[in-house]
């Protein structure tokens, strides 16, 4: 089993080469920049951060800002969620990173279907813009942990073979939405050789998540153990705890 572990951060600008290097260290192969309040690295430092973790082999991800809503009715909030993980795309292609996750979207007042055409066609729309400008990140819509949100996993399974764009399954978030991991499901419905995930622990009601918490020992476990063994996968850990996770489903995966 090919698993590349990670935490959901990379720090500030000043310690990012620092932290990646401390990463490397402990064994870690992958960490996820957070720019969820919006892109805070610019071109110069990208490049000189993608250079070390190309160095340190560690496989840089990203996470588009939290303020996206491709099925918004209101255009201008549809143009401006598009520019956000255009904008991702676009220093993510200067730090080397292979995938932008993002959170696609609310069904709003919208049904269901006219929700999904509309997300279908705003990253159409963004492929074509990825294509243009030959930038190397690939765009990947997360499955989401709130029942009344864009995100299932048929909808985002869908979302990959219909646009070819990747895709970032959370399993926190498919526990908290469907109160049961759905192993045999995902399996099913992902059949591409590499999946880019998300794990912690996880707190969640009727309605789905609430917040991620520590990931317990036992929940890594279980994870494991139902991972298919012919995938390249890499797991970022997005609990209160990271780092401490991320070496935990490390050491972990070398008992399974």
């Amino acid at each position: 089993m090919n698993i590349k572990f990670g935490p959901a951060g990379l720090g500030p600008v000043k310690d990012a080469i620092s932290n990646l290097e401390e990463y490397h260290n402990i064994g870690l192969k992958a960490c996820e920049i957070a720019f969820t309040y919006g892109v805070y690295i610019k071109e110069k430092d990208a490049l000189a951060i993608g250079q070390a973790a190309n160095r340190l082999n560690i496989q840089l991800s990203i996470h588009a800002p939290y303020w996206i809503n491709l099925n918004s009715l209101e255009k201008i909030k549809q143009k401006q969620s598009i520019h956000r993980i255009m904008e991702c795309v676009k220093i993510g292609d200067k730090l080397d990173v292979d995938t932008v996750v993002f959170h696609a979207g609310y069904y709003g007042k919208s049904k269901p279907e006219e929700t999904y055409e509309n997300i279908k066609n705003a990253i159409l729309a963004m492929q074509d813009t990825i294509k243009e400008n030959n930038w190397k990140p690939r765009i990947a819509p997360e499955t989401m942990g709130k029942v009344n949100v864009f995100g299932s996993i048929e909808e985002i399974s869908n979302l990959a073979r219909d646009t070819k764009c990747s895709f970032c399954i959370d399993f926190a978030h498919i526990l908290a939405r469907y109160k049961e991991n759905k192993f045999e499901l995902i399996k099913e419905k992902f059949p591409q050789k590499h999946w880019h995930c998300h794990f912690s622990g996880i707190e969640y009601s009727d309605a789905g998540e609430r917040r991620h918490i520590k990931t317990p020992r036992e929940a890594w476990k279980v994870l494991l153990g139902n991972l298919p063994k012919d995938k390249d996968i890499t797991i970022i850990n997005e609990s209160p705890d990271m780092m401490q996770d991320s070496i935990q489903g490390l050491k972990l995966s070398k008992l399974t």
